[in-house]
């Protein structure tokens, strides 16, 4: 299982979050997300957006901390990013 998390450093809504990605299979990113207790209006095509105060339990619970770009290059590779055009349509 290879899940990953970001820093928190993205900004909205008065909040910081950060992405939770899988470099393997969204199923295995939903599995994770549900046994966290992760809903799923926080999954945007491609990851789920995590509030900075979930950080520590995400990592403590496996997730890997990862910098971003390295997150972000991981998931191209596995075929799984999507552009921003596609993770709004897929919304």
């Amino acid at each position: 299982m290879t899940v990953l998390i970001d820093e928190p450093r993205w900004h909205l809504h008065g909040r910081t979050w950060s992405h939770l990605v899988s470099d393997e299979s969204l199923d295995e990113l939903h599995e994770f997300a549900e046994r966290v207790g992760i809903p799923r209006r926080g999954f945007h095509g491609d990851h789920y957006d995590v509030p900075e105060e979930y950080y520590s339990q995400m990592v403590e619970s496996g997730a890997v901390p990862t910098p971003s770009r390295e997150l972000v290059r991981r998931l191209r590779d596995a075929g799984l990013r999507l552009s921003p055009k596609e993770r709004r349509a897929a919304q």
